[in-house]
């Protein structure tokens, strides 16, 4: 048993009394040193080579995974993370088609851990930010201390896939938008002064407060409606302005020429009468769209008929 007056105490110490140089001493010693990198992100990195060029500039260390697993560039930096070396790593990402970023830093700002985070969610490499100290116990050797701040996840590339996948059906929608306004601009002026957007919905007033003409878009189907929300805790009042015009129900559908669905929004303060278009959504064959925003753009046309007669003799 460790008799406990013996152990010793640990401190660090700076790290310019180990490596006195970042290139010509802490880069040197890792070259030399590569296995405690890998004991630390669970990598087999072997035969770096220090101050390998790429295009104006030089890497700090290139090493091969073991069995051709591929390329990882490691950049040194014996100071508190910095903008210039954060860049300088993804350029030699690029222009070594890196498999393995690793910025290895004396002091990770909290904005860097975010950027490695965001650019392992990016996927175009495994970026690895370690911490580097120097430490000793007693009147022992200095030590080398690497402490991997942030490395690569599945959970992280998963959330990558997920926003790629968002980005993706954002720019689909607006897509989307922009054909269909531009050709309802041809046959009504009801959406006429409205811009696209990347959201499942684009709507105008009625002229009421709170009562709008939307149009709305999923992956395989779209509606068009009228969308009661006065804004908040109006619940009852959306209520009673529903209540109303589904009074006149039958004079609306009979106008419009076929049913449409009535609804209070279980769980929201909104209320909504729309007629659902199952001819196709966002997620369709974009040559299909023409007839898709056709169809949206007639249906809302005989919406606003049907429903303009009775909304403006609500008394709101």
């Amino acid at each position: 048993m460790i008799n406990i007056n013996s152990i010793g105490k640990l401190k660090r110490i700076s790290l310019r009394e180990v490596w006195q140089h970042e290139a010509y001493d802490f880069t040197r010693w890792l070259q030399e040193n590569i296995d405690i990198v890998n004991e630390v992100i669970d990598l087999d990195l072997a035969s770096p080579e220090r101050e390998q060029p790429a295009g104006a500039f030089n890497v700090d260390l290139v090493a091969e995974e073991e069995g051709g697993g591929g390329t990882a560039v490691i950049e040194n930096q014996l100071e508190k993370s910095d903008h210039d070396h954060l860049g300088k790593l993804i350029t030699y990402v690029a222009n070594y088609q890196a498999k393995y970023a690793i910025w290895i830093v004396s002091d990770p700002r909290p904005e860097h851990i975010q950027a490695i985070n965001w650019l392992n969610e990016a996927g175009i490499a495994a970026f690895y930010l370690l911490k580097v100290e120097a430490i000793k116990i007693g009147d022992s050797l200095p030590a080398p201390l690497l402490t991997l701040i942030v490395g690569p996840s599945k959970e992280g590339l998963e959330v990558g896939e997920t926003k790629k996948e968002m980005v993706e059906r954002d720019m689909l929608r607006y897509k989307f938008w922009t054909e269909l306004l531009e050709r309802a601009k041809e046959r009504t002026n009801l959406h006429a002064n409205i811009t696209p957007g990347h959201y499942s919905w684009i709507g105008v007033s009625t002229g009421k407060r709170g009562l709008n003409y939307n149009y709305t878009v999923r992956q395989n189907e779209a509606d068009v409606q009228l969308y009661i929300d006065r804004g908040k805790d109006t619940e009852q009042e959306n209520q009673v302005i529903f209540d109303r015009l589904l009074t006149h129900r039958e004079s609306i559908e009979s106008s419009l020429g076929e049913s449409l669905h009535w609804a209070p929004l279980e769980g929201k303060r909104a209320c909504r009468i729309r007629k659902v278009i199952q001819s196709g959504g966002y997620r369709s064959a974009e040559e299909n769209w023409p007839a898709i925003h056709e169809e949206m753009i007639s249906q809302m046309i005989r919406l606003e008929d049907a429903f303009s007669p009775h909304i403006s003799q609500l008394d709101i």
